[in-house]
C-alpha cells in the first residue's frame, strides 16, 4: 500500500522540477508501510502546517546546491 497523500504531496512537484530525485518517492511514498515514518505524512495527519520543501525525513531541500 502506498501513502494516501502520494498524488497530492508537494514532493511530486519537487520531483518534476528536478529538485529531488525519485528515490524519496520509492523509499517512502511507495513503500510497504515505511510511508508511515514520513514526517510530512505524520504532520498532515495531525493537521499541522509544514513547508512544501520539507522532505520525508524532516530535512529540507537545499536549493543552493542545485546547479
Amino acid at each position: 500500500m502506498t501513502c494516501k497523500w502520494i498524488n497530492a504531496c508537494p514532493m511530486r512537484d519537487l520531483e518534476s522540477k528536478g529538485a529531488v530525485n525519485d528515490a524519496w518517492r520509492i523509499d517512502y511514498c511507495e513503500s510497504v508501510g515505511i510511508w508511515k515514518n514520513c514526517i510530512r505524512y505524520q504532520m498532515e495527519e495531525r493537521f499541522l502546517p509544514h513547508s512544501d520543501d520539507m522532505l520525508p525525513d524532516g530535512s529540507f531541500v537545499d536549493f543552493s546546491r542545485r546547479t
